[in-house]
């Protein structure tokens, strides 16, 4: 799941779960297989040609206006989109890329990135690596100054050392204390299979008060030992939520200067508690992130898996190459995903995509699988052309995503509002 990590955690973790859970699958799709696009909410700018422009995910939305100033500077394409990403590696508090994601099941933190730079048809990439904090930087160090495209574990993380990126602690307490509190109470329902694509898989049974009184029991030992960890009472409902629903979250950045180059980049910290050496789509070229220079810029966010299967950044820029619309492109690759769980959306509502596309001449556009994560937090994404702004992404499926991996539905004495992570 991408989207802004800010924006998601202000509803509180039992009215988010609640409000998953009831509209994943609304009544107009839950009365077939086959998939409804929604009404447009987001007109794509499909006619824009301003340059240059930044589009990428919401949660780079605080350091966009100093990457647009440094591009409209004369500045790097590419340099303009590690301005971005590198933003959200640095923040501790951002659980999703960088210091402080959350780690595997290990409780090591592991890392992925990727980018493009058009003007020299260059690509570098690193998966699973540890310690290092900017891999974002690693990913363009490897394009830099190696004959290579891709670098993993160890040997990607030793190359970054040499490049002068420091080894560092990437656990922070807060991340370390909701990976103990995973540990202990929920490492039983793990990324082990078997997952959605297994054709042995089965949606969960229906919900039952026994199970709504388990749940509920489940909540109030987890807050109790959140309180013995020493996680602050502001930010104990999150940490549950973390651990009963497991967050992916990444942060991709397409980039367009008024000479028509053009880059794009992706880095994560992946799903959380996932098995260590997993690597999702942030560091494949061509799945989370590419870019042609003769054509556009895509890249994704969201169920990596997924997104790998359908090679969603390439195929959107082959789209466009062969004269779809940002918009089009986007929708086409959104379908594949769909066509690959033949239209069941017993499946479906389980995952969730957003990818972001922008064209050389400056029409962009965001499209999402579901309309958002629940009521009220649509899927966004930063836009700035001169003008720094969020849009809403334009989904293909009415309704909301629910978690995964699936719980009961919450009982209503537990749907509480709470602010916190400010």
């Amino acid at each position: 799941m991408t989207f802004s990590r800010r924006d998601f955690v202000k509803t509180s973790v039992l009215g988010a779960v609640a409000a998953g859970a009831h509209a994943a699958v609304p009544d107009a799709l839950a009365k077939t297989n086959a998939p409804h696009q929604a009404e447009a909410g987001h007109a794509s700018q499909a006619d824009s040609s301003k340059r240059p422009i930044i589009i990428c995910a919401n949660n780079g939305y605080a350091y966009v206006e100093a990457a647009y100033a440094f591009l409209k500077g004369g500045g790097d394409t590419l340099e303009a989109g590690v301005r971005v990403v590198k933003g959200p590696e640095d923040d501790p508090k951002d659980d999703s890329v960088g210091l402080g994601g959350l780690p595997n099941e290990e409780g090591v933190v592991e890392l992925d990135s990727c980018c493009m730079h058009g003007p020299t048809r260059r690509a570098g990439s690193v998966g699973g690596v540890r310690n290092i904090k900017n891999v974002s930087l690693a990913a363009k160090a490897v394009m830099e100054h190696t004959g290579h495209v891709m670098l993993v574990g160890e040997g990607a993380e030793r190359f970054a050392v040499t490049m002068g990126l420091p080894r560092e602690n990437l656990l922070t307490e807060r991340s370390r204390k909701i990976w103990l509190l995973w540990k202990e109470f929920n490492s039983d329902r793990d990324w082990w299979g078997p997952g959605l694509a297994d054709p042995h898989w089965h949606p969960p049974a229906p919900d039952a008060k026994p199970q709504a009184n388990l749940l509920q029991d489940r909540i109030e030992k987890l807050q109790r030992r959140a309180a013995g960890l020493g996680i602050e009472p502001e930010f104990r409902l999150a940490a549950i939520r973390r651990v009963l629903f497991p967050p992916s979250g990444t942060i991709h950045c397409s980039v367009l200067n008024e000479k028509g180059e053009m880059s794009g980049i992706t880095t994560t910290s992946g799903l959380a508690f996932k098995l260590p050496g997993r690597c999702g789509d942030s560091p494949i070229i061509g799945a989370g992130c590419y870019t042609d220079q003769d054509v556009g810029s895509a890249g994704a966010t969201g169920a990596g898996e997924e997104n790998i299967k359908v090679a969603g950044a390439h195929t959107i820029v082959e789209n466009m190459r062969h004269g779809m619309s940002p918009k089009e492109a986007g929708m086409d690759a959104l379908k594949r995903i769909v066509r690959n769980y033949n239209g069941d959306m017993n499946r479906l509502r389980y995952m969730d995509m957003t990818y972001y596309v922008l064209r050389k001449d400056g029409a962009y556009a965001g499209v999402c699988l579901w309309e958002g994560y629940s009521v009220g937090h649509p899927h966004k994404f930063a836009v700035h052309d001169g003008t720094l702004r969020s849009e809403v992404a334009t989904p293909l499926l009415k309704g909301y995503s629910q978690d995964w991996p699936p719980m009961p539905i919450v009982p209503e004495d537990l749907k509480k509002d709470s602010e916190y992570l400010k």
